[in-house]
């Protein structure tokens, strides 16, 4: 369903001949071309031409008030951290079930990130637990929206606007998804993309900050400046920049920009195709749900992005013993997250508000079924009837 899309290389150690990876980066167009370019242009570093060009991509697609590029999401969520002034004693509500990248942006501050439960139907955090956690250390709330589908934002941004909190949404995993019309990352006052290859829109390593608060944007830009004033003396506004802050170097090479700016030119046709995969699966696989043997998103396709589809199997065990059946098929599924709260470093940097019982249920019963830009038809068919056959065998 995607054969006007070529693998980007063969990802060490290299998919196998009649193996189903679990994911694979693929070139979309133009991205070499775009790479020699950026390359002619006689600059490969940050603030280039290319990297502008993606910015103005993201400011006009999605729409957001400010884009500004990064080398990755962690970097993003960096800034984010900065941006929201966090330090020893603030504390900052998010979910368990997330990257490490989410907690120690904030921890790097000072801050404790405070953990609390996910919704069953889409993992995403229980908006009904998060005004709960508030106490007067709380300084700002990180929703991750899981799998490319919208926490609550409504109910989450009310929570914010009553106790005066800063909104970061986590969108690594939702680029072009959206609640009620609006785009993920868009909506909180701060948002964070990531273009990892893992992603749906890829550029190896990459990632991008959307500033949704108009006062945050000067500061955001001197941020990823090593606490300079660059970008305004590079728009001519000042004749000379100078230290201002703090900050680091969070600029993307023009070479990875180039890459993702040829992504973005074929950013709809790559969900489009994702979704097709996904909603297959969701097809496929519905007859198991029904049976009783595993449980499916509730999300459908045009309700995601098509960055991940998983599954819970009825416990831990079979979880295991499914993995090695289609691993022994050739198939690689993997699990998904070990919580952070049960993790030596949130262990020491942060703390659980109340009964975090759906994370860790979730997290030790779930599949992630292989999905990338590429999977035929004929894969997930094989995907499915290896799943089919495995409930067949053990039922």
């Amino acid at each position: 369903m995607t054969d006007a899309f070529a693998p980007a290389g063969d990802p060490a150690p290299g998919p196998v001949p009649g193996k189903i990876p679990f994911g694979r980066p693929t070139m979309v167009g133009r991205e070499l071309a775009y790479i020699e370019e950026a390359i002619r242009n006689g600059t490969i570093a940050g603030g280039g031409p290319f990297m502008k060009r993606c910015e103005a991509w993201l400011e006009r697609e999605l729409p957001a008030r400010r884009a500004l590029m990064a080398h990755s999401c962690t970097a993003a969520l960096e800034m984010a951290a900065m941006l929201a002034d966090v330090g020893p004693g603030d504390e900052v509500i998010m979910p368990s079930f997330t990257f490490s990248s989410t907690a120690t942006a904030f921890v790097l501050r000072g801050a404790t990130p405070v953990f609390v439960d996910v919704r069953p139907d889409t993992l995403n955090i229980n908006e009904a637990l998060v005004e709960p956690a508030i106490t007067p250390r709380t300084r700002a709330i990180v929703p991750v929206h899981y799998a490319g589908v919208a926490c609550e934002m409504d109910a989450i941004m009310a929570i914010a606007d009553r106790h005066g909190l800063l909104v970061v949404e986590d969108a690594a995993q939702a680029h072009l998804s959206h609640y009620k019309g609006r785009a993920l990352g868009t909506i909180g006052h701060l948002g964070c993309l990531s273009f990892h290859e893992t992603k749906n829109i890829i550029s190896g390593e990459g990632g991008a900050l959307l500033v949704n608060d108009e006062a945050m944007i000067e500061r955001a830009e001197i941020l990823r400046e090593k606490g300079t004033d660059r970008s305004r003396f590079f728009r001519g506004e000042i004749d000379k920049y100078t230290w201002r802050d703090i900050g680091s170097s969070y600029c993307p090479g023009e070479i990875v920009s180039a890459f993702l700016y040829a992504q973005f030119e074929q950013a709809e046709a790559i969900i489009q195709a994702r979704r097709g995969s996904y909603e297959a699966y969701r097809t496929g696989l519905a007859g198991l749900a029904r049976a009783g043997h595993v449980t499916l998103p509730a999300a459908t396709a045009d309700e995601a992005n098509g960055h991940i589809f998983w599954l819970l199997a009825k416990d831990a065990a079979t979880r295991t013993a499914l993995l090695a059946h289609l691993g022994a098929r050739g198939i690689h599924a993997v699990f998904h997250y070990v919580p952070l709260h049960s993790a030596p470093a949130g262990l020491r940097y942060a703390r659980a508000h109340g009964d975090l019982a759906v994370t860790d249920d979730i997290s030790s019963r779930l599949v992630r079924l292989p999905m990338y830009l590429g999977l035929g038809d004929g894969e997930v068919a094989r995907v499915i009837d290896a799943i089919a056959a495995f409930y067949g065998k053990n039922a």
